[in-house]
């Protein structure tokens, strides 16, 4: 079983010690950085705040969220205002804005330790290179993240922690600090992390070819994601059956050889994934504090109905009546009946697994050559492999042969493989979009359009009124004035 406490003790305790150490005795109410940032502990638990904003709320419900857009998905109650693709209504810009916040407040963190860290008096060298490698890497990260679904967004650097008013940079300037941050990341991380959950500098490069492909760099993406490759440092689980796939997703499960990075949880009360809850519905036994159900399938999609029942992914959709009809579905793919509250299930979210790093490598491999090679192909068939229970280094009966493809045959297959393969990773709007096929798809799966200002969310009210530099007439997004 995950044993967990021992695993993240070091990981996790720094933070909720804070909070521990206020009953015990008075602490000033600010952090001094002259006496602050000195040792490797103190260094660490600056690091470790990174983490806090992104793994306790905001991720489950931002993943959550981006899967309500995707062609197999729909969102229930609050969410179902999504399922239209005309923008957000104001309890979605609400949720958004919060992811805004986390985002940012995880970029502060990071900022912190990156403009303090090196100025430590008792932490060696080597230490600072790779605390601060994993700052940047987590910077980078949120500001991935932020980019994509903002467009051009504040650029908050350690250069100016303490400026409020920050005009918007263009998406150009935050790709580029994105860049410098992940360049610096790969030479400055570890070969191996020292701990599950914190970033590797093959996480750093991995995420590296994720930022080329959307720059549509794809030679630098095929060359970077073929880096991590030859490494030989990752490898999918195979896999014989549906239920094997909780040797991936399951809450027991530490680490796997397939694990590039991944947000951590476990049970305990306000360290575990809330993820369940919104996916699950109390009729299934599968998490044992029922579930909201909010994001759900339905078998009459087309994406179902023609993904192969084979394919023992398709068995993690569970045919069950939710209130909706008898064709809804709910995913089985995270689940712990042994969570020990809401937000206390023992299950880790994938950030990047390495069947992401193989199928970037593919595109990649692909699009820079104008259309598919042999290596691409290969890469394509150890995901598609696996999923039907063969080893996934072996040829098989439901090998693709990459004669058969174009380039834009070969795409279409990449993006189907990934709408099977990362379903509740929050991985598919994002790629309809940056594909420009979003429009399209959704046309032919849901027979809805999508407006414009559906592309973009909002930039949240609270930093237009409180940011001088902002002009809400000129820097909203389009459709939100």
């Amino acid at each position: 079983m995950k044993n967990t406490r021992d695993i993240l003790l070091k990981f996790i305790l720094p933070l909720s010690l804070i909070s521990c150490q206020k009953s015990l005795e008075e602490r000033p109410k600010t952090v001094a950085v002259e006496t602050f940032y000195n040792t490797r502990e103190e260094v660490e638990s600056a690091v470790n705040a990174i983490y806090t904003p992104l793994r306790a709320n905001t991720i489950p419900n931002y993943i959550a969220t981006l899967e309500c857009q995707s062609d197999y998905g729909y969102g229930r109650g609050s969410w179902a205002q999504m399922n239209e693709y005309q923008g957000l209504n104001d309890v979605n810009t609400t949720r958004v804005s919060g992811f805004w916040s986390d985002f940012y407040l995880s970029i502060r963190n990071a900022n912190f330790v990156i403009r303090n860290a090196p100025n430590g008096n008792a932490i060696s060298e080597t230490d600072i290179t790779r605390y601060v490698g994993e700052a940047r890497f987590l910077r980078a990260f949120s500001y991935f993240h932020l980019v994509r679904n903002w467009g051009g967004v504040l650029l908050r650097t350690e250069n100016n922690i303490s400026e409020t008013d920050l005009p918007r940079s263009t998406p150009e300037e935050i790709y580029a600090l994105i860049l410098e941050d992940l360049e610096i990341a790969e030479t400055d991380l570890p070969d191996n992390a020292p701990q599950t959950g914190r970033p590797s500098k093959w996480a750093a490069k991995t995420l590296l070819a994720d930022v080329y492909l959307q720059l549509e760099r794809y030679e630098d993406a095929r060359d970077k994601a073929q880096e991590v490759i030859t490494a030989g440092k990752y490898a999918l689980v195979p896999v014989a059956s549906t239920a094997d796939y909780q040797k991936i997703y399951g809450p027991a499960v530490i680490t796997t050889p397939e694990e590039i990075f991944y947000m951590k949880y476990m049970r305990q009360d306000g360290q575990g994934n809330y993820m369940l809850w919104i996916t699950n519905h109390p009729s299934t036994g599968y998490f044992n504090f029922g579930g909201a159900y909010a994001i759900y399938g339905d078998n009459r999609n087309p994406v179902y109905q023609t993904w192969d029942d084979a394919d023992f992914r398709k068995g993690l959709w569970n045919n069950i009546n939710i209130g909706l009809g008898a064709n809804s579905l709910v995913s089985s793919k995270y689940r712990d009946n042994q969570a020990v509250s809401q937000r206390g299930a023992g299950n880790d979210l994938p950030i990047y697994r390495y069947s992401e790093l193989l199928l970037i490598y593919a595109e990649a491999a692909s699009r820079a050559g104008n259309g598919p090679t042999a290596d691409a192909m290969e890469a394509l068939n150890k995901v598609h492999r696996r999923a039907y229970g063969f080893d996934p280094e072996t040829p098989s009966p439901v090998d693709f042969n990459w004669q058969d493809y174009n380039a834009g045959s070969f795409l279409d297959l990449v993006m189907k493989e990934r709408s099977y393969e990362f379903q509740f990773e929050g991985k598919r709007w994002l790629e309809l979009k940056r594909t420009g096929r979003a429009e399209e798809i959704i046309m032919a799966v849901k027979g809805l359009s999508i407006a414009e200002k559906n592309y973009l969310w909002p930039i949240p009210r609270s930093e237009m009124n409180y940011n001088k530099a902002l002009d809400p007439a000129q820097d909203q997004n389009p459709g939100y004035n």
